[in-house]
């Protein structure tokens, strides 16, 4: 197939002679998704061509097709089917991105990386308005940059625009956000902390074993801005207790059940549970402090 307009065809391409897009921000893993995928390839090829840009010296740059490439190479294939496409730099990172975010599974980091890199590549197209203008600009049909990307996306506008403030964090913090462990309201708030503001934190988490609510590094941000953010205040503002929402504890009914006679309903079980810890508090308020935290030995 060829394109006279684009110069595009297909073509099979060794794989050794296709080369990763510059700073891809989406990662290949080895995980059940990329295992069924070298299963599909044995069995009927690959059935989606990549799209790769020529380069001067006889390769190709990948833009589209990067897990199909190494889950080729997994199933001991030497080449892949590439629509080859002879394009710039911002058209190939839009594509890179788009081709992409439909996938399941996306880390944050990934998808903060992307989102910035099609925005700026938007911004630099023709039409954008120059370094002076407003820092996301809007084209000539008045659409942000942002309103743009969210057309091809899955995220909406300001979703997009918490994403790309994960990029101003630490990577120890995205890192905490990749796996679920800040969640990202408060994430976009700390990435308002200056980068030495940030590392506090970090050692303030290492060493509490804690993350920051919403409302934790809301404060954090404002102390901020208000020159009044240090390692006193940000251990100060860790250390207080987070506001259980909705927190109930739960036992599960085959583990206790062997300690309560046939005859005791789920209630008259609470109220002996609840008064046998009320008895074990006063014990432990007799006892010498070396001795307080005890556990009673109905209990164990």
């Amino acid at each position: 197939m060829e394109n006279n307009d684009t110069l595009e065809v297909i073509q099979r391409i060794p794989l050794d002679k296709l080369r990763p897009y510059p700073d891809h921000p989406f990662g290949v893993r080895d995980d059940d998704m990329m295992q069924q995928t070298v299963e599909s390839i044995k069995q009927f090829g690959v059935l989606v061509p990549g799209i790769a840009h020529p380069l001067p010296d006889g390769t190709f740059e990948l833009i589209a097709g990067h897990r199909r490439k190494q889950a080729s190479a997994i199933a001991g294939l030497d080449d892949m089917p590439i629509i080859v496409r002879d394009i710039d730099r911002n058209a190939a990172t839009i594509i890179m991105v788009d081709s992409n975010l439909q996938r399941e599974n996306i880390l944050p980091s990934e998808k903060a990386k992307a989102y910035k890199m099609k925005l700026e590549a938007i911004k630099r197209q023709a039409g954008r308005p120059g370094k002076n203008s407003a820092q996301v600009g809007q084209n000539f049909e008045g659409k942000t940059s942002r309103a743009q990307i969210a057309e091809n996306s899955p995220d909406s506008s300001s979703q997009i625009q918490r994403y790309i403030r994960l990029n101003e964090l630490e990577p120890e913090l995205l890192q905490l956000v990749d796996e679920g462990k800040i969640g990202m309201t408060p994430a976009v708030e700390i990435s308002y902390l200056t980068p030495d503001e940030q590392r506090l934190l970090i050692e303030t988490i290492d060493s509490e074993q804690a993350t920051p609510s919403f409302s934790q590094a809301q404060r954090m941000r404002r102390l901020s801005g208000e020159g009044k953010l240090n390692d006193d205040t940000i251990l100060g503002i860790m250390l207080e207790q987070k506001k259980p929402e909705n927190w109930n504890l739960t036992l599960p009914m085959e583990k206790i059940r062997k300690y309560f006679p046939r005859s005791y309903t789920p209630q008259r079980m609470e109220e002996t549970i609840l008064k046998l810890l009320e008895s074990w508090m006063r014990q432990q308020k007799r006892q010498p402090d070396q001795q307080r935290y005890r556990k009673p030995a109905a209990l164990v």
